[in-house]
């Protein structure tokens, strides 16, 4: 049976921290999604069409990873896609935290469905979406940040 990850979040940017983390799960599953979610309590910073162009320009080396938008819940999505994991980074115990009760709230719904934690790699643990929009919409360059350029 072919094993199915989806990496999701809103992604806005999709950071090097995020690349780590889609690049290690690439190692461990035949295919991992880079789901790109809709959050009904943020609107985005960076356009989605521009996002996935800019996360597949970084996996267009690996065809294990592919990228994906939807919009409903990540457990309902990961269903359809016949996805028995789901991938979260974790940079810290707070990420612990929050992530775990989302796993468990995930796993309710959909109850073949393992989330699997992937430890940040420590160049990467600083890094957040939002401060790295918070950087760019002060005007300052955000590239070392991102596996890409703006």
């Amino acid at each position: 049976m072919k094993k199915i990850a989806v990496f999701p979040g809103s992604f806005d940017p999709f950071t090097n921290g995020h690349a780590d983390i889609a690049l290690r799960a690439s190692m461990l599953f035949d295919e991992v999604i880079i789901g790109i979610g809709h959050n009904s309590k943020k609107k985005r910073y960076f356009p989605l069409d521009f996002m996935i162009r800019k996360i597949e320009e970084t996996f267009q080396d690996n065809d294990r990873v592919k990228v994906e938008h939807y919009n409903e819940l990540t457990a309902s999505y990961a269903q359809k896609r016949g996805a028995q994991f789901l991938v979260r980074g974790l940079r810290n115990t707070t990420d612990f935290e929050y992530e775990n009760s989302i796993a468990q709230a995930n796993k309710h719904i959909y109850g073949n469905l393992e989330t699997i934690f992937i430890i940040t790699s420590p160049q990467y643990a600083h890094i957040s979406s939002t401060i790295v929009r918070e950087i760019h919409n002060y005007g300052q360059n955000i590239n070392e940040f991102l596996p890409y350029d703006l």
